[in-house]
């Protein structure tokens, strides 16, 4: 059979309704992705999804989402594994990322296509390792509670120290979307981590995981362990963050996935040494 070459790639902007197909993708190649993640990642930057066609045939897709005149994020770049190696990934990453302007661009590769965003001007961070399992029920630790609406504000501020860039749409709707469930952690009045976890189409995913310190993110850990159906989670830990691993081992998490955070360019101060967990690694 004769496929049409990438000049036959027509590449528009994806809606909502849309995003369905490429999250059976992503399901395809085991990223596990969250059952309701998509209204999140649309409602910080609706214009920043893209969808490659041939005729009316969804064939490939890539997502920028901006998150300020300063910096986006690059996600989901997929093809139909029966069309590969036709050029039509290239094109429709070229098309996606002229949406980020002169932005530093962010993003978390897998292992396989490293080399090409090396070559795309991308250069690594930091590995992030994903680890999967069940973490051992025990007591609520202290301090820690479920996340309530009057501890927005609060929240909006740390994650901002924990991010390369101010988020407060995402964020507002990775909060209070059914299913997602989020948790504080408050020493002398102050938060000192929070967490979220949502369902997955495997075990619930863990994201974002920012804390203060490890007993911070311990703790944390083990009211998500509580509040999930025997125990069992995913969450993606950067590298770079030993405590973090540590944290992982200790439970007895399994590593399963490896991906490289990369950067075209530098991005605003954060505290790295927070980040126990990434919120998502199609967003960053």
């Amino acid at each position: 059979m004769t496929f049409p070459g990438s000049e036959d790639l027509v590449v528009t902007r994806a809606s909502l309704d849309d995003w369905t197909v490429v999250a059976g993708w992503a399901a395809d190649e085991g990223w596990n992705p969250g059952l309701s993640d998509a209204r999140s990642f649309f409602a910080q930057d609706p214009d920043g999804f893209f969808l490659g066609r041939i005729g009316a045939e969804p064939v490939s897709a890539v997502s920028v989402v901006r998150y300020d005149a300063d910096y986006a994020f690059l996600g989901f770049y997929l093809v139909r594994p029966d069309l590969r190696g036709r050029g039509y990934g290239l094109t429709t990453w070229k098309t996606a990322l002229a949406h980020a302007g002169g932005r530093t661009v962010g993003l978390d590769g897998v292992v396989a296509q490293q080399d090409n965003y090396r070559r795309s001007g991308f250069e690594l961070a930091h590995r992030t390792v994903r680890f999967t399992g069940t973490v051992p029920t025990a007591p609520a630790p202290s301090g820690v509670r479920p996340a309530e609406a009057a501890d927005l504000q609060d929240i909006a501020a740390y994650d901002s120290a924990c991010c390369p860039a101010d988020r407060p749409r995402f964020l507002a709707r990775w909060l209070d979307t059914p299913g997602h469930r989020a948790f504080v952690r408050v020493a002398e009045d102050r938060l000192t981590g929070y967490t979220v976890v949502r369902p997955a189409l495997d075990s619930p995913r863990v994201g974002p995981l920012f804390a203060d310190t490890a007993g911070d993110a311990r703790a944390l850990l083990l009211a998500v362990a509580a509040w999930t159906p025997g125990g069992g989670i995913t969450v993606d830990i950067p590298g770079s963050n030993t405590a973090g691993v540590a944290l992982a081992d200790e439970f007895g998490l399994t590593p399963s996935f490896e991906t490289a955070r990369m950067y075209t360019g530098p991005v605003r101060p954060f505290a790295r040494e927070r980040v126990y967990g990434v919120t998502t690694l199609e967003l960053g």
